[in-house]
């Protein structure tokens, strides 16, 4: 892999880059590297969508089981006074 130095990086450009980075929780190298990608067309600038790997982690309810967790739940809600004497 090669490196490289940019010389005279305006200030404004910096800062953007910087909360770029920030805002999507990634380094200021991987920022650039893919600011560089997406404008040279190397890449998709689509993010990759990860949710089909994980589905088999997560129950799907149906509007029947909403409804019954929901109703059986209901009795929570509510706070008895006599319970803070």
């Amino acid at each position: 892999m090669k490196s490289i130095t940019i010389h005279s990086l305006d200030d404004e450009l910096d800062k953007e880059i910087r909360e770029k980075a920030k805002n999507q929780g990634t380094s200021l190298n991987k920022t650039i590297k893919r600011l560089l990608e997406k404008a040279l067309g190397l890449k998709s600038t689509k993010e990759p969508n990860h949710k089909d790997e994980f589905m088999d982690l997560f129950g799907v309810w149906s509007e029947e089981d909403y409804l019954e967790f929901t109703e059986s739940i209901e009795g929570f809600n509510i706070a008895d006074p006599e319970d803070w004497k």
